[in-house]
């Protein structure tokens, strides 16, 4: 408990999956959360679920479309209005792709949305966050990126989800190494096959071919993520920046 004492983390995509349980893990663990999502309804219930089970209002809802700077700018205003700082930024909302025969058959318009939202997404939230971060002299911020961008095979034939999440490891070393004298920490997750809405989107066919490439045999639960994005928040991980956190089961181990 208290692991994040007295800090203000904003998490995106967090009305369900693995936002959903790092914004309880974190509200458990001493933080205010700021909880976006473009599902505004579903992250109402959420953050109302959260709040009602731990008591008090450690988790406030937001929602948010991340590919828009106005929006950003709204919840970074919002943030401070109600706790007046930042202390960490969870890049966790991603749109995945759809399941193609050929994976060279792309949809113009659907890559354009998925880079908008996986890539330049994630660079509009640290834009937003990095100058308070700057003044404050200390931050964290972890990027969700996927195993899809370290290996083929598991993104359900979508090139563009594979790209973004594969350009989020270049997008973290970079700014890492440019604020790591400031005080301020820049990592990547890479998940594997976890229960959240995305597995949901990939076919039958996609999921169980994926899954028997997973030497541990089963997929992770959001929890499992949530522990190790907490670890990056926190204070224990002050040496740890521009660094790859895969946790997979074992997939891209082979």
């Amino acid at each position: 408990m208290n692991r994040l004492k007295d800090k203000v983390a904003i998490i995106t995509g967090a009305a369900g999956g693995q936002g959903k349980a790092e914004a309880k893990l974190f509200a458990q663990e001493g933080a205010k959360v700021i909880a976006t999502d473009m599902n505004g309804e579903m992250l109402l219930k959420t953050v109302k679920e959260i709040n009602d089970e731990l008591g008090g209002e450690s988790v406030i809802a937001v929602q948010h479309d991340i590919a828009t700077e106005e929006e950003w700018a709204h919840v970074f205003a919002k943030t401070m209005e109600k706790f007046g700082k930042v202390d960490i930024l969870v890049n966790n909302a991603g749109m995945p792709g759809k399941t193609h025969e050929n994976v060279w058959d792309i949809d113009t318009t659907e890559t354009m949305r998925i880079v908008s939202v996986n890539l330049v997404g994630t660079l509009l939230g640290i834009k937003t966050v990095m100058p308070e971060m700057i003044k404050n002299g200390k931050g964290s911020i972890i990027n969700i990126s996927s195993a899809a961008g370290l290996v083929g095979g598991i993104s359900g034939g979508s090139v563009a989800y594979s790209a973004t999440k594969a350009a989020l490891q270049g997008i973290t070393k970079e700014i890492a190494i440019d604020v790591a004298k400031k005080g301020i920490r820049v990592n990547t997750v890479f998940p594997g096959l976890v229960r959240t809405p995305i597995m949901d989107s990939f076919s039958k066919e996609v999921t169980e071919r994926t899954l028997s490439k997973v030497p541990m045999g089963f997929p992770a639960e959001p929890i499992d993520l949530a522990y190790a994005v907490l670890f990056l928040a926190s204070d224990e991980s002050r040496f740890t920046t521009g660094a790859d956190f895969i946790i997979d089961g074992g997939f891209t181990a082979q």
